[in-house]
């Protein structure tokens, strides 16, 4: 049985773990902090890129993989796990009338829903919405999950199925005679015969010792949530980069910011105040429901946000699964599927040439 560390225990740590134990494989998976934590607690769910026609189709067949999963997904997790993980058709409307010709040519190639919306229907589709656009897109088929209880659902789901160690950072990767031997932690030394690092935005400074590294910075993200009555607010709605997420019980999401910032993770003021004009300006109620939390998280950010899914090219048994920016949750368990794919030797769900190491650079 072949004895597998994978590093990082967020969404994408845990959906690999899930993936190869499932397979049959002995899996140990260390976090340097608590599961699900980071980015995958700090996003916002949306199993969709946000703007989708405008990344590469590397991407796109990643999200179009999962996205046809992630119903019996949650199911799956849900039923294991106790956690209801809130996958929601929500649908996501889009308000950006300029960018209407691209997407239907890019929905049309694409086989994905897409309806034009005119400004006289959009108060039908949406009654809270204070915006007016000239024009809008819907996607009516877009869904969501509460990525706080998504993590949560695969951490207890995996339990009993393999080993997870918290508070134990890897420290050194070891490497004999070009092949992975295990790694080094301040607990002492984990041997495996594969090591998978799903670390998010600490990749880097994990490979960056072998001399190749994915390209992987941390790019700051801040949000807020409302408190509203269940029902005020219907669907996700995405506008100059800004989104609102309804979730089922009321709470209503505001985000998000970019900024490269290295990994300080404390939120502004500046910003607190961007995302609240942002909010109120789509939806007038929110100036009058109670702002309960304003936070920040660091995505793993990549150059074109392409994650980096393959083996390292200079040490036999090292893989990666990271640097899925803004897209981690949505891309997830095609990513997930298809490392465990290249670590099984299994015939691959996808060509995993656009995700190596150097395909971005």
């Amino acid at each position: 049985m072949s004895r597998i560390l994978v590093i990082g225990g967020g969404a994408i740590g845990l959906l690999t773990a899930r993936e190869l134990a499932t397979a049959g494989a002995q899996v140990t998976l260390i976090e340097r902090g608590e599961t699900g934590r980071e980015s995958s607690w700090a996003g916002g769910g949306i199993l969709s890129p946000l703007y989708p026609w405008r990344y590469a189709e590397s991407l796109t067949a990643l999200a179009s993989w999962s996205q046809a999963r992630y119903t019996d997904l949650c199911q799956e997790l849900q039923t294991a796990s106790g956690v209801d993980p809130e996958c929601l058709s929500s649908g996501l409307l889009i308000l950006d009338p300029e960018e209407r010709t691209a997407a239907l040519s890019w929905a049309k190639a694409h086989q994905l829903r897409m309806e034009p919306i005119e400004p006289a229907d959009l108060a039908k589709l949406e009654p809270a919405l204070g915006h007016t656009a000239d024009g809008a897109l819907w996607l009516p088929e877009i869904g969501q999950v509460r990525n706080p209880r998504f993590a949560r659902a695969l951490r207890r789901a995996v339990e009993g199925r393999i080993e997870v160690r918290e508070h134990e950072e890897a420290s050194e990767l070891l490497v004999t005679a070009g092949r992975i031997q295990g790694v080094r932690t301040r607990q002492g030394i984990l041997e495996a015969d594969q090591v998978v690092v799903c670390a998010g935005a600490w990749t880097a400074t994990l490979l960056e010792q072998l001399g190749e590294a994915p390209a992987v910075e941390p790019v700051r993200g801040q949000m807020m949530v409302f408190l509203t009555q269940p029902g005020q607010i219907h669907r996700i709605v995405l506008y100059r980069d800004r989104y609102i997420i309804p979730r089922r019980d009321g709470h209503i999401l505001i985000g998000s910011t970019l900024e490269y910032t290295g990994f300080d993770k404390s939120t502004t003021a500046e910003a607190k105040e961007q995302l609240y004009r942002a909010a109120g300006a789509l939806f007038p109620l929110l100036r009058h429901s109670p702002l309960e939390h304003h936070w920040a998280g660091l995505r793993p950010g990549s150059p074109q946000g392409i994650p980096y899914i393959g083996v390292h090219p200079q040490v036999e048994g090292l893989y990666f699964n990271a640097g899925h920016f803004r897209n981690g949750v949505v891309t997830g368990p095609a990513s997930a599927r298809l490392v465990a794919d290249l670590m099984l030797n299994r015939p691959p769900i996808l060509d995993p040439t656009p995700y190596a190491l150097h395909a971005q650079r």
